[in-house]
């Protein structure tokens, strides 16, 4: 791989480590909210959508730090 394209990736990557922090931000956000519902709103919708919403957060991490290994291994 040139040095062009590399550096291309290299960008690509800093700007996936971007979306990962804000993606971790917003999953430590549903986490607290999640943390503080009250009791008598466990059973509610609200609670099921907050807790589908950290799986898929959790989900979005995973896949975006594959995609920073694989560019990463890509640019060795």
């Amino acid at each position: 791989m040139n040095k062009k394209r590399r550096k291309k990736l290299n960008n690509a990557v800093e700007i996936l480590e971007k979306a990962l922090q804000i993606v971790e931000s917003s999953l430590d956000e549903e986490q607290d909210c999640l943390d503080n519902i009250p009791e008598n709103l466990e059973s509610s919708d609200l609670y099921e959508n907050i807790k589908n919403n950290i799986d898929y957060l959790e989900d979005a991490i995973v896949s975006i730090e594959e995609v920073i290994n694989k560019i990463e291994e890509a640019t060795l």
